[in-house]
């Protein structure tokens, strides 16, 4: 089982805010391609996307359904790849001071990956975890970045 956490130096509701984002989704998530949405409204309860996940030259047709969401803390999202099984991906976003911590915990459901789940796998899964956060704080944190700069320079008071 992959279970990792990162800092990120964004408030939870930012955080939140870029996880609730489908459009961001293929940012963050390893090896997503064109995600898009399939049903209901992201990142509702039963709400999906579809994507495509490039491992070298194979390409997957992927979806991942919402399974259990409570903004802005708790996402829990069941990834559906095909002939290679389910996952279960839970994101956990807790305050931590100023900051947040975002605790990930990805492991196979069902198919090729729940047969075959042993410590290679696990090894694989907590690289493919740390990249995962690493690319979600640097798109929350570039966010916020993004969004002081483009606002320029505070105007003066009008007297």
């Amino acid at each position: 089982m992959a279970v990792r956490h990162r800092l990120i130096k964004k408030s939870p509701e930012h955080v939140w805010d870029v996880l609730s984002d489908a459009a961001k989704y293929g940012d963050w998530v390893v090896g997503t391609a064109r995600a898009e949405p399939d049903d209901g409204q992201w990142p509702e309860l039963g709400a999906a996307l579809r994507y495509e996940i490039r491992i070298g030259p194979l390409t997957l047709n992927n979806r991942t359904v919402v399974r259990r969401s409570e903004p802005p803390t708790i996402l829990e999202l069941e990834a559906d790849s095909g002939l290679l099984g389910t996952a279960r991906i839970a994101i956990e976003v807790r305050p931590w001071g100023q900051y947040t911590l975002v605790i990930l915990d990805e492991h196979p459901l069902s198919g090729v990956g729940g047969s075959l789940h042993n410590g290679l796998l696990d090894f694989v899964q907590q690289v493919r975890s740390r990249a995962m956060l690493g690319r979600l704080a640097r798109l929350c944190e570039q966010d916020a970045d993004a969004a002081r700069t483009t606002s320029g320079p505070p105007r003066p008071l009008r007297t």
